[in-house]
């Protein structure tokens, strides 16, 4: 404890003399000053987007089904090539014997591609449809702040 601090639990009380004396800093008077956040050129169309989009009006519907069917579009497009791409493997390598007989270190060429193949397919699959649909996204917020 200091020699400042009183029982605990209680504030601290100044020394007589520190109370009395005067301030050494004269205070400023602070001035008022107009802050501007935005422009308000165009505020009330984008106004009227966002509360058709939060009131879900026809056109705020529409906006949000719209976004909705570019999405499933693309994540139907990826991964439908994904899946025919992965199904037509096997196909391919019954069709054609020949690259069934060959071998990479021990190991035959269906094994490895089949085995290996789909991970980073996958993985870039999603790397793809994740980029595109942050895309989507930026495109529906860009018309929504027009």
């Amino acid at each position: 404890m200091s020699r400042h601090s009183g029982p605990p639990g209680q504030p601290d009380q100044p020394q007589p003399a520190a109370r009395d004396a005067p301030q050494s800093t004269p205070l400023r008077k602070n001035r008022r000053r107009r802050v501007v956040l935005a422009d308000p050129r165009g505020r009330g169309r984008v106004l009227r987007t966002i509360i058709e989009l939060e009131e879900q009006t026809s056109v705020g519907e529409k906006l949000i089904r719209d976004l909705i069917r570019q999405q499933l579009r693309t994540g139907l497009l990826l991964g439908g090539g994904t899946l025919v791409f992965l199904a037509l493997m096997p196909v391919v390598f019954y069709a054609f014997p020949v690259l069934s007989d060959v071998q990479w270190l021990g190991v035959r060429l269906p094994w490895l591609l089949l085995g290996l193949l789909p991970f980073p397919l996958c993985y870039g699959v999603g790397y793809v449809y994740r980029r595109l649909a942050e895309r989507h996204e930026q495109d529906f917020v860009s018309s929504v702040d027009r």
